[in-house]
């Protein structure tokens, strides 16, 4: 009997964009289905009770949610395909605290980048700009954050990537010119299948933060 899988997802989401990859990099089948946010499917609030919110990976009627988690799960249920964590101890949490902190601070600070304007933009971006040099930093001269092959701490931020134009275009700035190694590495996961087929395009994303913005009435 085949497996059943199912992703609760919306499109635009980095967080949906993670599951996306890791189950494309494990080679496995799913249902995709696309969530209207404002509008909760109940399937949505039965599996996910809780926080009510996407992505959630449906597996055999199982409900695991939580990005960073379903992409461990991932890993942990179809191990025998593309490894994503480290299987020593020492960097295994290594690259979970480097997941973490780009959960809790990258992605925040991303976000706030094309969220706000003015002073709070300018201090965004700077915060942002920070984290990204901490992570410019850990990727050192490696091809990807775990040495030669594609690992957790790359799926977990190259979704965010794909936001890069909007943060750019919304604040006037280039993260090119301060995190030069950090688009190269973004360029070369963007190489693999797994991540383009995964994430829209830039132009997409962009239009999206500025009906965003106009709907928050930022401007």
């Amino acid at each position: 009997m085949a497996e059943e899988v199912t992703l609760l997802d919306f499109w635009a989401s980095p967080y949906g964009m993670r599951c996306r990859i890791a189950l494309a990099e494990k080679g496995v089948n799913y249902e995709h289905k696309e969530e209207n946010l404002r509008h909760k499917s109940p399937l949505l609030l039965q599996m996910n009770p809780v926080h009510k919110k996407i992505p959630v990976l449906i597996h055999d009627g199982k409900p695991i949610c939580e990005s960073l988690n379903i992409v461990q799960y991932i890993d942990e249920i179809w191990k025998d395909n593309s490894p994503l964590l480290p299987s020593d101890p020492y960097q295994r949490a290594q690259a979970r605290f480097w997941a973490d902190f780009i959960d809790k601070k990258a992605f925040e600070m991303g976000a706030k980048v094309w969220k706000t304007k003015g002073e709070e933009q300018e201090t965004a971006k700077k915060d942002f700009i920070e984290c990204l040099k901490l992570l410019e930093g850990e990727l050192g001269d490696k091809p990807y954050f775990s040495g030669e092959s594609f690992g957790f701490v790359d799926v977990s931020l190259i979704p965010f990537y794909c936001w890069f134009d909007a943060c750019e275009n919304c604040a006037n700035f280039s993260i090119e010119a301060t995190c030069p190694k950090l688009i190269s590495w973004a360029k070369r996961c963007m190489e693999k299948e797994s991540v383009s087929k995964s994430l829209p395009e830039p132009q997409k994303i962009y239009k999206y933060a500025l009906y965003l913005r106009k709907f928050y009435g930022i401007g």
